[in-house]
């Protein structure tokens, strides 16, 4: 089967076409823990989750790879701030993100590499770059050559003189070139250090990314992600210090998720301008959360409204009130034949999957896969409201909603049939025969009593059904 992907590299639709058949290499950037992760730096994870879980979908075998960056500026000055270890902020923070994610529906890693587990690869990845004339040392502090590296610039289709006159670099008078970018810092007294042929320090920012792809996924992968703020530097410096040190493509594919901006800013803990996913989730359903994200196709931006969610969540809810009818519809349906219907409920479904697999092969479209989803509400509701559905039928259905959102990762709250007892068929069956009788006042009443006990009532031609609000 065909897939299409925006390749940042190219900026055209590839064909994918990986190493090794059959199976796929993909490294995410993961986040810098020194707190809670935005809504911004949630979209890569679900988005790139649900890109893995449609590559399995379809069979292929997806060794998956997010890194911890747990050394850093921000790490030391949040310990600073906390008057804690370096090591007890990122430790916190690390299990905190892993929370999050997971309410969010996202699948863990293959491999989850912390960057102070790997010193000695990346120790050794510099190493080379100087041996090979692509890297420099001075007082400690060792910079990438960016002039020696010819394609310097390519993922943002930009020359190196380009970079140079527009980009704000940091005056460090110790640099050839104000491009050059650091691969192992000098360390500053009372920081955390490691030995190194250069002296005592920690690595730099990009270099981790670089070191950790080698030592799990080998020279060359098939996909690299993350958000579009990371296309330049860092990633652009990645494939530099890779392709330098190993003389091979870095990565074949670089997918890039759009911003997620609030008042048309982009979200970034730097300017305040942020919402945490870990208060959303505290205020939200999270798979409303995860349904959200992937109802915008995601190399567009997101401007992010509590007003657009709840359109998500009434298209949501929507969704999840057709499954449990149909679960309902199941559970009282006879046994029956089939019918000539049945064939052409098959046929619709049939047109409606191959609807939803077309999108999700033109660049992980989620967002027009969704209005597939919707398409099988709307013959789903059908279905339930025929005399003449047989249960093969309406297991078909279901099966198909099971199979779309396995791959969107988000789950469907069925039926709980455990909740039903003696009492609340009691007074079912009080009101339905109030309701026979016509004293609607009466039934009003116990409509009224369960709503107090969070049970809310649902009356279908086949019935009536309920469910915790």
């Amino acid at each position: 089967m065909t897939i299409k992907m925006y390749n940042t590299l190219t900026r055209t639709k590839e064909v994918f076409k990986p190493i090794e058949p059959g199976k796929v290499k993909m490294y995410v950037c993961g986040p810098t823990v020194y707190n809670y992760i935005h809504l911004g730096n949630a979209r890569p994870a679900i988005v790139f989750d649900t890109v893995r879980r449609y590559l399995e979908y379809l069979g292929y075998e997806v060794t998956y790879m997010l890194n911890f960056t747990d050394i850093d500026d921000k790490i030391i000055k949040a310990a600073n701030e906390r008057g804690e270890d370096v090591s007890a902020v990122a430790n916190r923070f690390i299990e905190a993100y892993k929370e999050d994610v997971k309410a969010l529906g996202v699948k863990p890693a293959t491999h989850h590499p912390r960057v102070t587990e790997s010193i000695l690869e990346i120790i050794n990845f510099i190493e080379v770059l100087i041996d090979k004339g692509y890297a420099y040392e001075i007082n400690g502090d060792v910079y990438f050559k960016t002039r020696h590296f010819e394609d310097y610039g390519k993922l943002s289709d930009q020359s190196l003189d380009d970079l140079r006159s527009g980009a704000r670099i940091q005056v460090d008078d110790n640099k050839e070139e104000p491009l050059d970018f650091t691969l192992w810092k000098a360390a500053k007294p009372g920081e955390v250090s490691w030995s190194s042929p250069w002296g005592k320090g920690r690595p730099g920012w990009h270099i981790e990314c670089s070191a950790m792809a080698k030592k799990y996924l080998g020279n060359t992968i098939d996909i690299h992600a993350g958000g579009q703020d990371l296309a330049f530097p860092h990633h652009e410096n990645e494939i530099a210090q890779s392709e330098a040190n190993t003389g091979q493509p870095f990565a074949n594919y670089w997918l890039h998720n759009g911003y997620v901006t609030i008042d048309d800013e982009k979200m970034s803990k730097s300017t305040g301008n942020f919402v945490l996913a870990h208060d959303l989730i505290e205020q939200y359903r999270p798979e409303l959360l995860r349904f959200y994200i992937l109802s915008i196709h995601y190399r567009h931006p997101i401007n992010f409204s509590e007003a657009l969610l709840e359109q998500s969540k009434n298209g949501f809810e929507r969704i999840e009130n057709v499954y449990q009818n149909l679960q309902h519809r199941h559970t009282i349906c006879e046994e029956s034949k089939a019918t000539e219907g049945e064939e052409a409920y098959q046929q619709k479904l049939a047109q409606i999957k191959a609807g939803f697999i077309k999108e999700m092969n033109d660049d992980f479209n989620t967002a027009n896969a969704i209005t597939f989803i919707f398409e099988l509400v709307k013959e789903a509701n059908l279905a339930i409201e025929s005399q003449t559905v047989t249960n093969k039928t309406l297991e078909e259905f279901l099966a198909l909603f099971d199979q779309f959102f396995a791959i969107l990762g988000i789950e469907i709250t069925g039926l709980d049939d455990g909740l039903l007892d003696e009492d609340i068929d009691q007074l079912l069956a009080e009101r339905e025969q109030a309701r026979a009788e016509k004293d609607f006042e009466r039934a009003d009443a116990i409509r009224d009593q369960l709503k107090t006990q969070n049970i809310i009532l649902e009356d279908t031609a086949q019935g009536t059904r309920w469910k915790r609000g």
